[in-house]
């Protein structure tokens, strides 16, 4: 089957055959982004293009800075592989009318893919994407070939990365005492970046996980490349115990998200959920505002505003208003979390993934999410258990068990969605979720939310229960006996 246009973009395992990806089918998608802005912009208009160190992108980027070139368009590049929150930024800032990102973020080794930003450097929302994917079919129909690269006609600027790194510098404060840090962008293109900006707000005692620290797209150390796993951050959290840090970083290959650890108080160190890292920086920002947010500038409405998905936790609901703010809740993905309100304060989605400068980068960004952390950290007066165990006498404990759920080959996952939801209909209340395929079964103090995966074979669950505020310890019990309970009546539901 050929390669599909999919949520904001395409991504795919390396090789030939048109539903891989390779220069035939990067050629074939940078046509259609080609065609689709040609109908809404001029000849001559700007399109940001980059990629990552994975294997093939340096030769993607050539091939899409060709075929954009040859649409009359006037193609920037930064010379050298990049995050992607650089391109994100760069659309914006340089009044680019698009940006193409070749990376495949945290997949394994064997992928790449390409991102498109739309000219507000936001990833793109319907109806642009069916658009493009009727313009690839259109492509795919004609026989459009791999141009020749030798000279693309692409502008080299390399001060797209300098201008990154003194934008988020700018907004980010100088924490009172600089934190220790140890650091792994585990094998991707954020490393030094990200040290340049802890470096720009006075945190200068970094150091790299040795072996990391350097791009390498076969990510040799790691089974998987995504820091949501515990075992990729196994060398990190031990270079933290060893140095005697005061936070632990783990940025994705490409530094769209950020895991963050802390020492917890057995001595262990931990790394948090995205829920967790979201709740306490949501309480930061919204009390502390970084200079170049809404909050510090004022907002048009008066009221900040904090976003969080479907699927995250139901603990912004309740802090942000307790701290003067708004919460929106959106679909899952950023390009709806950065479209949440204008102006924004913060997004975040439990995915590790975080929005602390949605003026510099309308998407999610783990490396000004690294140093707005280290900056709260530094400044809190507390320690990261502290401020959880704060959160949790003012609003409940919430505790958490998200998991994908393989289905049988060929299954359907809609099909599969909806026998579930009828099965726990004698469970609790079930409603379908707004706007998009999907679940939510509610009973008292739990709920989980259901949903179909966009790109896999699978149902995804996330399950919550939660406490009354000032917790005991039975409270918690209680909690996690009834999260137990949910999650297992959810998977039985799936897999039976």
């Amino acid at each position: 089957m050929p390669l599909t246009f999919g949520t904001a973009g395409v991504r795919a395992p390396m090789g030939p055959g048109p539903e891989r990806m390779n220069a035939g089918t990067v050629a074939l998608v940078a046509t259609a982004v080609a065609r689709h802005v040609r109908t809404q912009e001029p000849a001559g208009s700007t399109v940001i293009v980059g990629g990552d160190a994975r294997h093939g992108s340096a030769g993607f980027v050539d091939v899409v800075a060709a075929v954009l070139t040859a649409h009359g368009l006037v193609v920037v590049v930064p010379g050298s592989p990049v995050p992607t929150p650089v391109i994100a930024a760069a659309v914006r800032s340089r009044g680019a009318v698009a940006g193409l990102m070749v990376t495949a973020s945290h997949n394994p080794a064997t992928d790449n893919g390409i991102k498109v930003y739309g000219p507000e450097g936001a990833q793109i929302v319907p109806p642009t994407d069916s658009h493009i994917e009727q313009h690839l079919r259109t492509a795919e129909r004609e026989g459009v070939g791999v141009p020749e690269t030798g000279a693309t006609g692409a502008r080299v600027d390399p001060t797209l990365i300098d201008d990154y790194v003194d934008s988020v510098v700018a907004g980010l404060p100088a924490p009172a005492r600089p934190p220790r840090v140890a650091l792994t962008p585990v094998h991707g293109v954020g490393g030094e970046i990200c040290r340049r900006v802890l470096a720009g707000i006075g945190v200068d005692d970094v150091t790299l996980v040795p072996g990391q620290e350097r791009p390498d797209p076969d990510f040799p150390t790691v089974e998987s490349p995504n820091p949501e796993r515990p075992a990729t951050t196994l060398r990190l959290r031990g270079v933290a115990e060893e140095i005697g840090a005061d936070v632990a970083l783990a940025l994705d290959p490409d530094a769209d998200r950020c895991a963050v650890g802390y020492r917890a108080p057995d001595g262990r160190w931990r790394m948090l959920d995205g829920d967790d890292t979201g709740g306490l920086l949501a309480d930061h920002l919204l009390t502390t505002p970084l200079p170049g947010s809404v909050r510090a500038s004022g907002s048009r409405s008066g009221v900040p505003v904090v976003a969080s998905t479907i699927v995250s936790s139901r603990l912004p609901s309740l802090l942000v208003p307790a701290r003067g703010g708004r919460h929106v809740e959106t679909l899952t993905g950023f390009k709806w979390l950065v479209r949440a309100a204008d102006p924004l304060l913060y997004a975040y989605e439990e995915a590790i993934g975080h929005c602390v400068l949605p003026r510099v980068v309308a998407d999610k960004d783990g490396i000004s999410a690294a140093g707005a952390w280290c900056a709260m950290v530094g400044s809190a007066g507390r320690s990261v258990g502290a401020g959880l165990d704060a959160l949790a006498e003012e609003f409940g404990a919430h505790l958490r068990h998200n998991v994908a759920h393989p289905l049988v080959p060929g299954a359907d996952p809609d099909a599969a969605l909806r026998r579930a939801a009828e099965r726990l209909g004698s469970t609790g209340t079930v409603t379908p979720l707004d706007g998009t395929d999907g679940v939510r079964v509610s009973v008292p103090g739990a709920r989980a939310v259901i949903r179909p995966s966009g790109t896999e074979p699978l149902l995804k669950s996330y399950v919550e229960s939660w406490t009354t505020p000032r917790p005991s310890r039975s409270d918690r019990e209680d909690a996690g006996r009834r999260l137990t309970a949910l999650a297992d009546r959810v998977a039985a539901a799936i897999t039976s």
